[in-house]
């Protein structure tokens, strides 16, 4: 354990929280968001879309299940930096392999326990989300020169970053029994749930990079293309929005969840603005225009697209509706073509460790793939 070992996290505003060391000893700097889920914490950490940002955990107690090697969303953490209130003292979970704080020192992540993480939480939910920065040990210097390297740290408006979590190569999950269907996923910074679960649909799925073309996405004979989750602001993507143009004037079924969703968005015209303070977590309610269904959602993304609950609008590729908004804020949860098979939502169907309200959106796109396959 690492801890005695001072810390402090400290915001661009000059607002310095002070604890101990989590994790490794050192310096990390990135933007802090704070995230409301009461469990799944190793999903979040090797959640890709987390890239270059501090992480605060609003739960009180963090590690008493430990790590393992089963639920890795990806190859590795991707957190920027991790705030918590309570480490627990000892892992207590019997598929636990190791500690927390013990992988995040493995992994070289910079954390911080022993803050006060609802007094923080209160400050980036009434100033926003802010460049924030973690020193410990030697790094740990004067508030002033903490205060200047946060702010002389990198803004996330603006940031390109999905290009740092796609995969170099392709690679293909083969569907689990018999195969119905065969998807490219554009890696913008997949979970390993996404693919897991369109698996056990019949999909085999193939996996590519975020450069590829619509002709490489093409030479696997594709039923549909899955526009995945990712990091950073989706202005940065020029190139994904083109291909998925491409996708639409061929009308070959499409579906985006997260950073996919405001791709889409980008795709058929509308803009893409930061939140203030983002949606993160696992608790998030989502009302579905068509159904007035409400599902309790996982979340995580400090962008969105322009719209309003409901609303209809002309594309290049016909009409389209704004198809479920936030209950908590109106923001834009899905857009949907009327005339053509694409549908995105901005929460996450393939949530690990849950709430599951939403994984029948996976079926949805396998009926859309199969309308498309008949027509």
């Amino acid at each position: 354990m690492t801890a005695h070992n001072p810390a402090a996290l400290v915001l661009e505003d000059g607002r310095i929280f002070r604890g101990e060391a989590y994790g490794k000893v050192g310096r990390t700097l990135g933007e802090v968001v704070f995230t409301t889920g009461m469990t799944g914490y190793q999903e979040t950490l090797t959640d890709p879309s987390y890239h270059r940002q501090i992480v605060v955990q609003t739960a009180p107690q963090i590690g008493n299940t430990g790590w393992n090697d089963e639920d890795d969303e990806s190859s590795r953490i991707w957190v920027a930096g991790y705030a918590v209130r309570e480490p627990a003292r000892r892992a207590s979970n019997w598929r636990a392999t190791r500690s927390l704080d013990d992988e995040l020192d493995r992994q070289e992540i910079v954390g911080i326990s022993g803050i006060d993480t609802r007094t923080l939480t209160r400050h980036v939910r009434e100033l926003g989300a802010m460049r924030g920065g973690i020193f410990s040990g030697p790094e740990l210097g004067t508030d002033e020169q903490m205060v200047q390297a946060v702010r002389a740290g990198d803004e996330m408006v603006g940031a390109s970053l999905a290009g740092d979590v796609t995969t170099a190569d392709p690679y293909v999950i083969p569907a689990a029994g018999e195969k119905r269907f065969t998807v490219v996923a554009l890696d913008m910074g997949i979970k390993a749930n996404t693919p897991r679960m369109m698996a056990e649909r019949g999909i085999e799925i193939h996996v590519l990079p975020l450069t590829s073309t619509m002709d490489e996405i093409l030479s696997v004979s594709p039923d549909g293309l899955f526009l995945s989750n990712g990091p950073g602001d989706p202005a940065t993507t020029g190139a994904q929005v083109e291909l998925t143009r491409q996708a639409l004037d061929r009308k070959l079924p499409l579906f985006g969840i997260c950073f996919g969703n405001q791709v889409l968005g980008r795709a058929l015209g509308r803009g893409t603005y930061k939140l203030r303070y983002g949606h993160r977590g696992i608790n998030i309610p989502v009302i579905d225009h068509e159904t007035g269904r409400v599902a309790i959602t996982a979340q995580n993304h400090g962008f969105a697209v322009e719209g309003e609950p409901g609303e209809e609008f002309d594309t290049d590729f016909g009409r389209a509706v704004v198809s479920h908004h936030c209950a908590n804020d109106g923001a834009v949860e899905g857009l949907r073509l009327l005339n053509a098979p694409a549908f995105s939502v901005q929460y996450h169907p393939e949530a690990a460790a849950g709430p599951h309200d939403a994984a029948p959106l996976f079926d949805r796109f396998v009926d859309l793939m199969s309308e498309s396959s008949k027509s």
